[in-house]
């Protein structure tokens, strides 16, 4: 009785082990993750901040353009990876208050890698890339801001001075 009693806590203790190792194990997105996060090509005008380094799917990206309309801002955005990455894009806010007409003002961001042109080939990259572009040029034919792409279009010398004020304003000059 005694043997069978210990058999089955042998048994048991081994279930939780096991269960202790399936719930510490990587996802295929971690494991793709982890490789885009080792080919980053940031540059001088890109960081990547991990504000919990035990969570490597939650990150924030700051991009400091060093020409055009936002040269010397510093805006940051917030990166969240799904569980199906990469066959779904990583989810991509604007946290920096910015007149763009491809952010909005709640920080949706409108990049073509985003949405419609997402391939599961696609790395980190290739979304630093663009908004890295974003940055030099702005896009008023795709707009999430509608004032800022209109401005844009008709009145350049406007559109500026509402960038260089609402940076100001936002705490992006750096």
């Amino acid at each position: 009785m005694l043997k069978l009693f210990s058999l089955k806590q042998k048994k048991q203790s081994g279930q939780e082990q096991t269960e202790n190792k399936s719930s510490n194990k990587t996802t295929a997105a971690e494991l793709r993750l982890q490789k885009d996060i080792s080919e980053l090509d940031t540059g001088k005008t890109l960081s990547v901040y991990f504000p919990d380094k035990n969570n490597i799917v939650e990150f924030i990206v700051y991009c400091k353009p060093d020409e055009g309309i936002y040269k010397h801002g510093c805006f940051a955005f917030r990166f969240k990876i799904p569980p199906t990455y990469p066959h779904d894009p990583p989810k991509v806010k604007c946290e920096t208050k910015v007149f763009h007409p491809n952010i909005d003002e709640e920080g949706n961001v409108c990049l073509n890698v985003l949405r419609e042109d997402w391939k599961p080939i696609l790395s980190l990259n290739a979304i630093l890339y663009g908004l890295q572009y974003l940055f030099l040029e702005p896009n008023p034919d795709d707009p999430l801001n509608k004032e800022a792409a209109n401005l844009y279009r008709d009145n350049k010398a406007a559109f500026y001075a509402q960038v260089q004020r609402s940076m100001r304003e936002s705490g992006a000059y750096r």
